[in-house]
């Protein structure tokens, strides 16, 4: 049985986001489930060397569908002991996103920035750069 997830949710997420996770979610079972935490990661990342940041999604389950509620995507930040720390964070509950650097954007800003991370995320999933984990909870 697949998987029908909410696209019509706030801020709005391209379709190529969508296809990332319904192409992970493909063999999960809906029914052994209520909420879905997939976490793509790039095993080569650090403080010292970069590389492709984390990101983590979350889903729950809303009566037929699953709904989006957040996507948080994950940096190394200072110095001289760098911590990761949430870089660019989605949060559908609030509908709002959040920037490291400029804090919780306007809409227009949202939009410019869910349409680059989301382009870059799907870009780098295609590479093979991520390893992902699926959890079911």
């Amino acid at each position: 049985m697949k998987l029908i997830i909410n696209r019509n949710q706030l801020p709005l997420m391209p379709n190529r986001f969508y296809q990332v996770i319904e192409k992970e979610l493909a063999e999960v079972d809906p029914k052994v489930a209520n909420a879905i935490t997939l976490n793509f990661r790039d095993p080569d990342y650090s403080a010292e060397d970069g590389g492709f940041h984390p990101v983590e999604i979350r889903l729950e389950k809303q009566q037929e569908h699953w709904r989006l509620v957040y996507v948080t995507d994950f940096a190394y930040r200072g110095h001289p002991y760098p911590e990761l720390v949430k870089d660019i964070d989605i949060c559908f509950n609030s509908k709002q996103v959040y920037n490291l650097f400029s804090g919780w954007t306007g809409e227009r800003e949202s939009r410019s920035l869910i349409n680059l991370f989301t382009h870059n995320f799907a870009t780098y999933f295609d590479m093979g750069v991520y390893k992902v984990k699926v959890s079911l909870n």
